[in-house]
């Protein structure tokens, strides 16, 4: 803005010159984009990922690998990981455009899309990528509730005899669950929320440890490993069709177990501008996280099968495999209501700002999207109260209609991992480093994309046919 001064001359007030006209001062404060100054390291970007990983997917694994034995479970978890780590080194170097240190960002999975691939790829995967984010929120939710109910449980089996079923039910820790999100909710963005995922990060690894010792007690108590080669019995109450679909499902679940390409891109986005560049730096916080969760996963999913053998709970920690120490159920159950807390707003906030950009652009000059109230770690505006309280509200509405949790994880695994997780970081690779057609290489990502295909339509089916047999005998918001 020109003004004037004493002389009659005018001159630009020294705030609004521009990064490129050299204001230093303004620089310090902007990236190359234009936008503040982005602050996340590598490990702020570990902690977003072990928090979007090692989340309550973990303690479905014993259950899973039950489905498939002591050979197929490990391998296949192994397969998952390798794959997914990879696939995840693809999608960070699509974070920029050209250059990798100065090239054009791209601030979300579906602007990366746009960049390289363009066309109705784009709608295609904003639909399959927020559709999925807003069931892993449902997911979440259900799943807080299931520990929040396995507490007091708990606690009356300790009390009453483990004779006494202890009914409740899930809906009121739903409601409790979702009343704290609409808070969180009001946290503006991802970089607001690194203190969140660490806290949430060091409960998951609580919780997970729980899990693992009581397994090693359980089967240390036991004097035996439990658990065959080949996974559960066909006999009495298990049908070879019902052996297939649960080995079908198990696919999802620990396709779940490993999920966070979803907002890779995002969580990129929060890593200090070069050098080092966000694609070395995210690469690097991959391996650790992938290479961490995958250690966890082995050992809670092998010593809960160990444990229990065909008898694993779909829920390691509220299955009530274990219903002593009391206590020590408790304080792992809460670690997972905390863990799910932060975990529920790393998966939203994608949702949360990609609707709001669009609300802003849609009305620039509007004082109820626009105008905001900072109090501390918060920031208020009539609009994000408005928007994020509906969507907290439609994910806990829809949670309490559909609480069984094993069939949703999977079902959710299933959908989005081939999608997200293979076929756009493949394409998307092979567009920005122009793979030559036909080549060694072009034909690997195609194979390892097409096999991943048919993984994800093998555990889709089995999920549907799953959560098909639990609506036949469940009735809406009686959970």
């Amino acid at each position: 803005m020109a003004v004037g001064n004493g002389g009659g001359k005018k001159v630009v007030a020294p705030m609004e010159v521009s990064v490129e006209a050299g204001n230093g001062r303004d620089a310090e404060w902007l990236d190359d984009d234009g936008r503040p100054r982005r602050s996340g390291t590598f490990w702020t970007a570990s902690a977003h990922i072990i928090t979007a990983v090692i989340g309550s997917g973990v303690l479905s694994l014993a259950w899973a690998i039950a489905q498939l034995g002591w050979v197929a479970g490990p391998a296949v978890m192994l397969l998952f990981a390798a794959v997914i780590y990879y696939t995840s080194t693809l999608l960070a170097e699509c974070y920029r455009t050209g250059d990798p240190a100065t090239g054009k960002r791209n601030y979300t999975y579906m602007d990366a899309v746009r960049s390289n691939l363009g066309g109705g790829r784009v709608v295609f995967c904003g639909v399959i990528q927020y559709a999925n984010l807003v069931g892993v929120a449902i997911g979440y939710t259900i799943a807080s509730s299931i520990s929040m109910r396995a507490i007091r449980r708990a606690d009356c089996f300790h009390d009453n005899g483990h004779a006494d079923p202890c009914k409740s039910s899930s809906n009121p820790y739903m409601i409790l669950f979702g009343l704290v999100q609409i808070v969180f909710s009001q946290i503006p963005d991802f970089d607001q929320i690194w203190w969140l995922s660490i806290v949430a990060a060091v409960m998951s690894f609580t919780y997970s440890g729980i899990g693992l010792s009581l397994g090693i007690s359980q089967t240390i108590s036991n004097g035996a490993i439990k658990g065959s080669l080949t996974g559960i019995s066909v006999g009495v109450g298990i049908t070879s069709m019902q052996k297939v679909w649960r080995s079908l499902q198990a696919f999802g679940d620990i396709a779940f177990a490993y999920s966070f390409s979803n907002i890779l891109i995002e969580i990129q986005d929060t890593i200090r501008a070069p050098p080092p560049s966000e694609a070395k730096v995210m690469k690097n916080a991959t391996r650790l996280s992938v290479s961490t969760t995958t250690i966890f996963y082995m050992l809670c999913g092998c010593m809960g099968y160990a444990a229990f053998g065909d008898e694993a709970p779909d829920n390691l920690l509220t299955g009530f495999g274990f219903y002593e120490p009391f206590w020590l159920l408790d304080i792992a159950n809460v670690a997972i209501v905390v863990h799910l807390v932060g975990a529920y707003q790393v998966f939203c906030q994608p949702i949360f700002a990609f609707v709001e950009r669009w609300a802003k652009s849609r009305w620039p000059d509007s004082a109820f999207i626009g105008r905001e109230f900072r109090v501390g770690p918060f920031a208020l505006s009539a609009f994000r109260l408005t928007w994020r309280s509906v969507f907290v509200c439609f994910t806990t509405v829809f949670a309490m209609l559909l609480p069984f949790f094993g069939n949703v994880v999977g079902l959710l695994g299933a959908v989005s991992f081939w999608p997200l997780t293979v076929y756009f970081p493949v394409e998307m690779y092979i567009r920005q480093r122009a793979v030559p057609r036909g080549s060694t290489q072009w034909l690997c990502l195609k194979m390892l994309s097409a096999g991943c295909l048919i993984v994800s339509i093998a555990a889709a089916a089995g999920s549907i046919a799953n959560v098909i047999e639990a609506l036949k005998v469940y009735k809406p918001f009686s959970g």
